[in-house]
């Protein structure tokens, strides 16, 4: 039932977002886009099913955002600055979070998320499925306006949106450095990170996340037309899901069950944002 639920969000969106975009002898390049992003998670799923493997899960999500976006930007008749700059955009983060993540779950060996998971045919399936789906409306704005018929030369907007991107991905990048060398401390493995960005946001990574989607929106709208407007969804997804769902309540919920009765983390939750960055309370 997720899967089929999955594919109808997914046929949704594409519906819409088809609207007044480039087409490849009549076939609309956002269902190419999108067949793709589910094809690969679906093939992957292969041997990670085979081997009970995990490891080349978020690896994968990467190289679907860098394929898929290449598949759009090969499709459409015309290709403009501002496609360019997404397409650039798009692959230096998912090139270095791929990266991130594939090196960090060999170094520790497993992802506790899927250690029950791998384990059952359908409900690995459904992960895989749902990574699809994250990738598409992850992307959407992006794809929307890369194949949008309409196209405009670079502005103000588009220059504010990769100002915001930069910083966002800047700041994910170094909260992603400071936590990673401080797990890497054999005398703090069972503490937690309180020094550089995380003693101004709890989760300084994910606001830098939700921070570039954001840039990437900017970028996008000036040529965005009629129900292409739905790409908006691309933003608000990443917010909703980093807040709601695999980030900052998980994680918050893992901390408190982890470091609940350590007065030095609960003195920590009172001083610290819980995402947005400010100066840690007195």
């Amino acid at each position: 039932m997720g899967i089929v639920l999955c594919l109808i969000t997914a046929c949704v969106v594409m519906e819409a977002l088809s609207h007044d975009s480039a087409t490849v002898q009549g076939f609309p390049v956002i269902v190419l886009c999108c067949f793709t992003a589910f094809a690969i998670q679906w093939l992957m799923f292969i041997p990670a099913y085979i081997f009970k493997t995990e490891h080349y899960y978020d690896l994968t999500g990467s190289v679907t955002h860098i394929t898929v976006m290449l598949v759009a930007l090969v499709s459409v008749p015309t290709v403009t600055l501002r496609d360019l700059l997404l397409v650039f955009l798009v692959l230096v983060w998912a090139s270095r979070l791929g990266s991130f993540l594939f090196f960090r779950v060999k170094e520790t060996g497993s992802d506790g998320r899927f250690t029950l998971i791998k384990t059952r045919f359908w409900w690995f399936l459904m992960t895989w499925t749902l990574q699809g789906l994250w990738v598409f409306l992850t992307l959407a704005m992006a794809l929307a306006a890369l194949t949008s018929n309409y196209k405009a030369d670079l502005n103000y907007f588009a220059w504010l949106g990769f100002g915001i991107w930069a910083f966002g991905f800047a700041f994910e990048v170094i909260a992603d450095h400071q936590k990673t060398k401080f797990r890497r401390d054999p005398n703090k493995k069972a503490e937690f990170i309180t020094h550089g960005l995380w003693s101004w946001s709890r989760h300084p990574n994910y606001f830098g996340e939700m921070l570039l989607w954001c840039g990437v929106a900017v970028v996008s709208a000036p040529v965005l037309i009629g129900w292409q407007w739905v790409g908006l969804i691309s933003p608000i997804f990443v917010i909703l899901l980093l807040l709601k769902v695999s980030g900052v309540e998980l994680l918050e919920a893992r901390g408190r069950k982890r470091w609940g009765q350590n007065p030095k983390y609960l003195r920590y939750l009172e001083q610290t944002s819980k995402l947005i960055p400010l100066p840690p309370k007195s």
